[in-house]
């Protein structure tokens, strides 16, 4: 199993920010690059508790459909998403958010992503892991989150 985490600074409130992190379209256009799209469950809104959506997705040439579940809701300082179905054999991402200040005082969040999964596929997908997926997916979440936080800093403006 593998773990990664990313510290990102939004400078905006929590609410804003946690809200954000929730939007189907705020991460479908994150992902917009891997043609990412919501196809089942909720499909558009904000998720809450309990919500299930399946995202439709290409990544490494292929088309990847993976179905999570909000497992875990407390507005605006956590949340947790995790795969109930698809590509990997573990997916677990926690999101939280903490209340804080940039150097100049202006109210900031500091967002963070705790991600644990399992690739598939036994020892062959313990090597694609260690040498491509753990970065692959890493990258990934940092461009989530810059467009959330290009988004919620824009929309404070």
């Amino acid at each position: 199993m593998s773990r990664f985490e990313v510290a990102t600074l939004v400078l905006a409130p929590p609410a804003v920010v946690f809200d954000a992190s929730l939007s189907v379209e705020l991460h479908a256009s994150s992902m917009r690059d891997s043609r990412e799209q919501a196809v089942a469950g909720v499909t558009s809104g904000q998720l809450s508790l309990g919500d299930q959506v399946t995202w439709r997705a290409r990544h490494f040439g292929f088309t990847w459909h993976l179905t999570s579940t909000i497992s875990a809701y407390n507005s605006p300082s956590h949340f947790v998403d995790l795969q109930v179905n698809g590509p990997f054999r573990h997916w677990r991402h926690a999101h939280t958010f903490e209340a804080t200040h940039d150097d100049s005082g202006i109210e900031a969040t500091l967002m963070k992503d705790i991600v644990d999964f399992a690739a598939p596929a036994g020892p062959l997908g313990t090597a694609v892991d260690a040498l491509v997926l753990r970065r692959y997916m890493t990258k990934l979440i940092l461009l989530r989150n810059a467009h959330i936080r290009e988004t919620t800093e824009t929309a404070r403006q």
